[in-house]
């Protein structure tokens, strides 16, 4: 049976992907701020014990290695490791403070690093793992008044393909999906602010997208699914876009 290891997992994409992990009957470690909302997952599922919930402020490095050693004291070990949290910070270059720097390293770069350091000792010790980095269209160059996401998000793939190129030897695969504009709660919560509806981003997007529509939080999980599966068990170093044509 397969553990699987999420960087967040209770809101968006990352809970779609925990919901589609349950469905396979693997074990889930997932974590975040908010108890109350993992409670409410794992209340709402018939399979709590294939759930751990550890909850963590990633702004902070200390609670990483905790969450590293109870999920493995918990499942005994990690097949698959998600890195999906992040936090997206409107900021441009000339006017990004120094708290605003460090909370989207801090969260976006620094949490997955050391998470890593800790999973790959465990991936190499059993010749095996799936790591799965959850990337951006701003990967590039990104917007104007995205300038440290950016950043972080085309550092992010630049250690993917340090574990991919590194880390085969030890059955070690890295992969890199390049996420587009998606309605998840947080996207809906910082538009809300500009006053924009949930049914004005929709066709905002609509007419930017060439596929015509924004992302759901379902549409990244199938691609997810396989790089975690057996099937994908030679797949490493690659970048997959799913952004319905959207390039930054």
């Amino acid at each position: 049976m397969k553990t699987v290891m999420l960087l967040g997992g209770t809101k968006g994409v990352g809970k779609e992907i925990l919901k589609a992990c349950l469905k396979k009957g693997y074990n889930i470690a997932f974590c975040g701020r908010d108890s109350k909302l993992a409670n409410k997952i794992i209340e709402s599922t018939d399979s709590k014990e294939k759930l751990y919930f550890h909850q963590i402020d990633l702004n902070v490095i200390g609670g990483i290695e905790d969450y590293y050693k109870e999920t493995i004291k918990r499942f005994k070990k990690i097949d698959a490791v998600i890195i999906y949290a992040g936090i997206t910070p409107v900021s441009s270059l000339i006017d990004t403070d120094e708290d605003t720097y460090d909370k989207v390293f801090n969260v976006n770069l620094k949490a997955p690093y050391f998470l890593l350091k800790h999973i790959l000792r465990s991936m190499m010790e059993h010749k095996a793992g799936s790591i799965v980095f959850f990337g951006s269209a701003h990967m590039d160059y990104g917007q104007e008044d995205r300038t440290a996401y950016a950043l972080t998000k085309g550092t992010l793939y630049t250690l993917s393909n340090h574990i991919a190129h590194h880390y085969a030897k030890y059955g070690i695969r890295s992969n890199y999906l390049v996420m587009g504009w998606t309605n998840t709660e947080g996207e809906l919560q910082l538009r809300a602010q500009e006053g924009i509806s949930e049914d004005e981003l929709k066709n905002n997007a609509g007419s930017i997208i060439p596929m015509g529509r924004m992302l759901n939080p379902t549409d990244p999980v199938p691609a997810v699914m396989h790089f975690i599966s057996d099937d994908s068990a030679m797949t490493t170093g690659s970048i997959i876009r799913i952004t319905g044509g959207e390039f930054i």
